[in-house]
């Protein structure tokens, strides 16, 4: 500990306190979540009473610290600021105070508690076979732990140090984010120009491609998963035979596009690179291979990533969020759009991979971002 700081347990500076009201048919109450990783609090929706199985909710107010006791151990502790005054939470939130008598600023302890350190103390504490069976982290031990403090002046000017880098990287992160949509608009409107108003089917550009790999209990077999929103393929820990129920996998093959039945009406759709040739997929990531002379898969790589083809996506399902119908593949092989001609598609792909090169680079930067604020945490409060 560093010189001059003291010692405290939170139970001996906090308070808990609880504002509960019984919920009314009639009323709407404005609910609240807390994300993980110590991202914070934020309106998750509004109910009515009658929308709502709870018979009691807590009010939480501005000042107001809170966490879930189901998610702690990953972080999900929170400030409540102003804006979300006046709404409420369920009996899973412990909501907490400084004592009047009590030298602690609490914005200190919402940054304190963002520690990777800190979470692995509250998961000892919450025990079980997997983390949706863990024990909830109850206030006993919220109340035992221990934190670091120094004078209420130290505290002051560490919150505000740590509020302007967070300030900062808001900027940074918006910046980034204006610049990626410029660059998928860019993408669509070359698209719509190259296609001059020739219209195609899907099934003239792609075909239904699945080379299936029958599972042996003793295989291993990699995994590969896809992001919603164009967000790109990642891997996954490989999974033996022994521990899935599917009988087959089906096996990728560089420049296949992927669709995810479930989520590919939000974009969970890819093509494939060279480094996952022969990883896996599950049944319900159905494969298509671009007909020869037709489509480019360097060109569709960009094309899919855009929110216009999740859009055309949607049209190929009906329903409403989780109770959408899948994407099947006749649904997406109907589908019919503006697509240029093949001789247009790979004079494109060279414009497209430097305007995709800008868009890496700024990945990476936020890649390093999000590493920033726990190396600076760390240095903090662990000297």
């Amino acid at each position: 500990m560093m010189t001059g700081w003291t010692e405290e347990a939170l139970g001996d500076v906090l308070d808990q306190v609880s504002r509960i009201v019984r919920v009314e048919p009639d009323n709407s109450y404005r609910l609240l979540g807390v994300r993980l990783k110590g991202k914070g609090a934020f309106h998750r929706e509004t109910k009515l009473g009658s929308e709502i199985s709870a018979k009691f909710l807590d009010r939480v107010k501005d000042g107001d610290f809170i966490y879930s006791r189901l998610y702690a151990w990953h972080g999900a502790f929170s400030l409540i600021g102003a804006d979300l005054d006046g709404a409420y939470v369920s009996n899973e939130f412990p909501i907490f105070r400084a004592k009047p008598s009590a030298k602690i600023d609490l914005s200190y302890l919402n940054f304190w508690l963002r520690q990777s350190r800190v979470w692995k103390i509250v998961e000892e504490d919450c025990q079980g076979s997997t983390p949706l069976t863990r024990n909830r982290f109850k206030e006993e031990f919220f109340n035992a732990l221990r934190i670091q403090l120094p004078r209420g002046v130290e505290q002051e000017r560490i919150v505000a140090h740590l509020d302007a880098i967070e300030e900062r990287l808001t900027r940074v992160q918006k910046l980034r984010e204006s610049a990626r949509l410029e660059i998928e608009a860019l993408t669509t409107s070359l698209h719509f120009g190259l296609a001059q108003g020739r219209q195609a089917k899907l099934d003239q550009l792609l075909v239904l491609d699945e080379e299936q790999e029958t599972i042996v209990p003793e295989g291993s077999y990699p995994q590969v998963g896809i992001r919603s929103f164009g967000m790109g393929m990642f891997t996954k820990p490989a999974v033996t035979g022994s521990e899935t129920t599917y009988r087959s996998f089906n096996v990728l093959r560089p420049g296949k596009l992927v669709m995810s039945q479930v989520k590919g009406w939000e974009g969970a759709v890819g093509v494939v690179t060279d480094n996952l040739d022969g990883w896996f997929v599950s049944p319900e990531y159905r494969t298509f291979s671009c007909i020869s002379n037709e489509c480019d898969p360097s060109y569709l790589s960009f094309l899919v990533a855009t929110t216009w083809f999740h859009t055309q996506l949607a049209l190929a399902t009906r329903g409403v969020g989780a109770r959408r119908e899948r994407v099947r593949p006749e649904k997406l092989l109907a589908l019919e759009m503006p697509f240029p001609t093949i001789e247009k598609q790979k004079s494109a792909v060279k414009m497209l991979k430097r305007m995709d090169a800008g868009k890496h680079l700024s990945t990476r930067s936020s890649t390093l971002e999000a590493a920033l604020i726990p190396s600076i945490l760390d240095r903090v409060f662990n000297g």
